[in-house]
């Protein structure tokens, strides 16, 4: 799912929060008359009796959606589960992804060039602004030395 996309769902969850907490809101005070434990209305010293004080409540606001959890990559036996993961980024959003691995190994995000270690228990964590626009491979480099295929993922960073 590309960056927008996670953008325009969290605008639709938050429309639809701050839509909800509208409707949920009583429209006029004779609910509150109606209810013996809502507190008395109030009077301006100098104003007429029975007008009320106008009440200002803070207005609601929508919390956005949390960001989904960094793409995870399982790899077992040296073999990415699930195929070849395909993780897309925006130019100059943090490019965030885990490889999680049985066996110890290095993980290597080519053109980026950063290599990240995992071992069974502690996965290999990468996080980085993605600043360069293009395809670049992750790979196993244990995979590639027993002569098995080292690609686990594609991390493709797009204009912004």
């Amino acid at each position: 799912m590309s960056a927008k996309t996670r953008i325009a769902f969290a605008v639709i969850a938050a429309l639809l929060v701050v839509a909800a907490v509208v409707l949920a809101q009583p429209d006029d005070s004779s609910e509150q008359a109606d209810d013996p434990s809502a507190p008395a209305a109030q009077t301006t010293p100098g104003a007429e009796p029975g007008a009320e004080k106008p009440e200002t409540e803070p207005t609601a606001t929508a919390e956005s959606a949390p960001p989904p959890p960094p793409p995870e990559i399982v790899v077992r036996g040296y073999e990415a589960r699930g195929g070849i993961r395909r993780i897309e980024v925006e130019k100059e959003e943090t490019l965030e992804f885990t490889v999680v691995s049985d066996a110890d190994d290095e993980f290597h995000l080519h053109g980026y060039d950063v290599y990240e270690d995992a071992e069974p228990g502690k996965p290999a964590r990468f996080k980085l602004k993605a600043d360069i626009e293009g395809i670049f491979e992750v790979e196993s480099h244990q995979a590639g030395d027993l002569g098995k295929e080292a690609l686990v993922a594609r991390v493709v960073v797009e204009p912004s």
